[in-house]
């Protein structure tokens, strides 16, 4: 078996570690790879690029020893390792796009988990609880406690837990299949660091992205693949995005398209409103705005509120404080304080946390996208039939408009790619008929085509004079398609910026509050709360005070009260990721939306 030294001298002399060819895998009747070649040199970081469905994480897979092929051939490092045993023996590390950890157990316990046999002869606890302190320490940018249960923490540092576990061998070959998605810039960004050292020390790095921006910026060599096919393999001055498209889609002409001016609001008319509202323990409160007609983007660096504001305005979790309300189709304000008042007043939630908050297991792509809307399409009164043709016509709709890759409707849901799961679920959205429609990082894993598709959807959604408000941990996404983007910090709006004039590099700055926050001052205004706290107002366009009155709903409807601040994770953090667990799982949330009150789904999506 290779040494390290060894493999540091095929990184020198440029030499493949691994080796791919001719290879096929099947899932029935589905051709996951149909004859892909592939290679990798030693000291290098290779992308593997394609559109949703196309094999990518199919073929990390079958790097990696999880999955077997049916026909062709592979090699690691001169070996032919045909198990995940003997694939993590040769020196192998994967990353999955799923952010695998144990909720129950500690940050130590999930970093060492399955090296015991490696590690037990040779470190003790103590030193694995140090161990697992200084690289969480590296990797996360800040202290964490190793004793911290998993289950208590942001997304963000459990994706670092599950990169720190990969790492914690050493291992010769690292694959990342979209380690980044539940990822902030600033995190990414350190995340690049570690890749190119380890890179420079002559391991193989094989990185599985959507994010074409990360990609060629960070790869040495991309191999894009098509309809489970190799299409091409681009060197170091090739990978630009005009060129990965034109191989990933079959079209020479593939490149930017063409730029859409951001959406302006279609009227005046206020869609959602909020008073005093505080999403986050000890953060100033703050009023806000939102109008029909706009795509409101929502930033932020990981655990500063963003994702806390936009669940709260879905009706996911209540605000700490505060009273949040939301006009009807005739200028009514209704307050929105659970998740069912949010469906009937027409609002609709999509997580990009497929895995944990939005897919059911045991259910079918068609019973996930359309149950939701059981209860509402039937005929005959609220004991009759469901109208199957009407939803069967509602779900063709969704899957042609976002390019649903699937074989039958009724084939399980995790039948499909990661990609094609989440654009499920962003149909499950759409088909519920929204005037407002919140998304909380809604393009996590899917590729840039059905991101056209998703964008082209949402604004031709808020032309009809509906509201988009839309959570990304991607700057990219915002240019040329929000009307206006929040940036929040410590809880609250810290900063406020044009969609038409945006600036990445202000918006970037403004994450780590280093701008006059006059985006907020001059365009969204401040505003005193009764008790003298200034309260950042997020409105659209010049605020005129005297006018807000008649928008506000009768004063006898009581304000939230102000709940207790819930226990914070045991981890020795700044405020940036002391954010409150949830208060119950999320899986119940679009069960809910369909009228299952009063029962919960397990891990299958079985009622128990």
């Amino acid at each position: 078996m290779p040494t390290q030294t060894e493999v540091r001298s095929q990184a020198a002399n440029g030499q493949e570690t691994i080796t791919v060819r001719n290879v096929k895998k099947y899932f029935g009747p589905t051709r996951a790879l149909d004859g892909v070649n592939f290679s990798a040199r030693g000291g290098e970081i290779h992308a593997i690029v394609g559109g949703n469905g196309c094999g990518k994480s199919t073929m990390a897979k079958v790097v990696s020893g999880i999955l077997p092929i049916d026909s062709g051939s592979v090699s690691i490092l001169g070996e032919t390792p045909s198990t995940p045993a003997e694939s993590k023996a040769l020196g192998i590390s994967t990353v999955y796009q799923e952010v695998l950890v144990a909720d129950e157990s500690t940050v130590a316990d999930n970093i060492f988990m399955g090296a015991d046999a490696l590690f037990s002869k040779s470190l003790s606890q103590d030193r694995k609880i140090r161990r697992a302190a200084e690289l969480m320490y590296e990797l996360a940018g800040e202290p964490v406690d190793p004793h911290a249960i998993v289950g208590t923490l942001p997304l963000g540092l459990k994706q670092w837990i599950t990169i720190a576990r990969a790492l914690v061998s050493e291992p010769k070959i690292l694959i990342l299949d979209e380690s980044s998605a539940a990822l902030d810039f600033d995190s990414t960004e350190r995340l690049f660091a570690k890749m190119r050292s380890m890179r420079d020390a002559g391991t193989t790095i094989l990185i599985v992205t959507h994010r074409i921006a990360e990609l060629i910026r960070i790869s040495d060599r991309a191999t894009v693949l098509r309809d489970g096919r190799d299409v091409g393999v681009l060197e170091k001055g090739e990978i630009t995005e005009k060129n990965l498209l034109a191989l990933m889609t079959g079209d020479e002409n593939a490149g930017h398209s063409q730029g859409h001016k951001a959406p302006q609001p279609a009227d005046g008319r206020i869609a959602m409103s909020g008073e005093k509202v505080s999403v986050w323990p000890g953060a100033e409160p703050f009023d806000f705005e939102l109008r029909r007609g706009e795509i409101i983007g929502i930033a932020g660096l990981d655990g500063q509120g963003q994702d806390a504001f936009v669940r709260a305005i879905a009706g996911v979790e209540p605000v700490l404080s505060g009273i949040v309300r939301v006009a009807d189709r005739h200028g009514e304000f209704h307050v929105i304080r659970t998740l069912s008042d949010a469906v009937k007043n027409r609002i609709s939630y999509v997580s990009g946390d497929r895995k944990r908050e939005g897919i059911f297991a045991s259910l079918s792509i068609f019973e996930n996208m359309m149950m939701p809307l059981y209860r509402e399409k039937k005929r005959g009164g609220v004991l009759g039939l469901i109208d199957w043709g009407t939803l069967g016509s509602v779900f063709k709709r969704e899957s042609e408009n976002l390019l649903i890759k699937f074989g039958m409707r009724e084939d399980l849901i995790t039948s499909l790619s990661g990609g094609n799961q989440q654009k499920v679920l962003i149909g499950r959205g759409f088909a519920m008929r929204p005037d407002i429609i919140v998304l909380n990082d809604p393009a996590r894993g899917i590729d840039v085509g059905a991101k056209s598709e998703l964008y082209k959807h949402l604004r031709n959604f808020a032309e009809e004079g509906k509201c988009v408000v839309y959570m990304s941990s991607e700057l990219e996404e915002f240019i040329g398609f929000a009307t206006r983007v929040i940036v929040f910090r410590d809880g609250k709006p810290f900063d406020a910026f044009d969609g038409p004039t945006l600036d990445p590099k202000k918006v970037l700055e403004a994450m780590f509050g280093q701008t006059d926050r006059s985006g907020l001052h001059s365009s969204f205004g401040l505003r005193p709360s009764p008790t003298g706290v200034p309260a950042a107002s997020i409105v659209a366009g010049k605020l005129n005070h005297e006018a807000q009155g008649d928008l506000t709903p009768a004063a006898s409807e009581p304000e939230m009260p102000v709940r207790p601040v819930r226990e914070r994770a045991a981890i020795a953090t700044p405020r940036a990721v002391r954010l409150p667990t949830p208060a119950k799982p999320i899986r119940i949330v679009e069960f809910e939306s369909a009228g299952g009150e009063g029962r919960e789904i397990g891990q299958g999506g079985n009622g128990r």
